[in-house]
């Protein structure tokens, strides 16, 4: 009697391949930054030394800029706003997204403290700065809370099926607090552009693993959407 075949490995998921290909760029950018790779450094100063000098010449900008890195799109902001989201997840009683969400959150943060701590990366010094900007610059923590809050704020939305006008409004929005987070910070002279790169990588690979883990080990549960319907929080 013939043996049953042995089972064929299930193909790994888009989310796990989206994890691998943030990770190799993400260790690969710490690994460069902190063997101190001189054409690494020497592009870091040029961008940084022609921001900066723009900063200087258009006062006005540089003062948009700063309200906006320093309010609209600081950490804190961003934090608010994933906690205001966790807790109407509590009221709709959607508690494993609301513990999911307030956890990553968490993680990213403390990941991102370790790495400046691991690799204490001096920020950029500047005989007429524009702004100023405490601890380690390596990897921007404005950048990389940005990335992580609006990924999983744009999932939940997706997931949950909101209509097409709020998710285009929602996309660009998105996209727009990320990419521009990263610019005001490059722009004010307070970060590297790989510190900036650098957190928009990890803030897009914490996403994709929690997600992953989510629909893999997450209990399934049920969220009221606004139109009434209910929607799965499981696979």
């Amino acid at each position: 009697m013939d043996s049953a075949p042995p089972p064929t490995p299930s193909p790994p998921s888009r989310t796990t391949r989206a994890a691998v290909l943030l990770a190799l760029p993400s260790l690969l950018l710490l690994v460069l930054v902190s063997a101190e790779w001189q054409p690494l450094l020497t592009l870091d100063d040029d961008i940084a030394r022609t921001t900066h000098r723009w900063a200087v010449a258009h006062q006005d900008l540089t003062h948009v800029a700063r309200v906006l890195t320093d309010w609209v799109w600081d950490p804190w902001t961003m934090r608010a706003l994933c906690a205001a989201v966790v807790l109407w997840l509590a009221a709709q009683r959607a508690w494993w997204l609301a513990l999911w969400l307030a956890a990553t959150c968490l993680v990213g943060t403390l990941l991102q403290q370790a790495m400046k701590a691991a690799v204490g990366r001096e920020r950029p010094v500047w005989p007429d700065p524009v702004d100023s900007a405490r601890y380690a610059a390596f990897p921007s923590g404005h950048a990389l809370t940005a990335t992580v809050v609006c990924g999983l704020l744009l999932w939940l939305l997706r997931r949950y099926g909101v209509g097409a006008v709020l998710w285009r409004t929602a996309v660009a929005a998105a996209v727009v607090s990320v990419v521009g987070v990263g610019l005001t910070r490059v722009w004010l002279g307070v970060h590297w552009a790989s510190d900036v790169v650098a957190g928009w990588l990890l803030g897009a690979l914490i996403v994709t693993v929690s997600i992953a883990l989510f629909d893999r080990y997450a209990p399934a549960a049920r969220l009221r959407v606004p139109d009434g319907r209910a929607a799965r929080s499981g696979r």
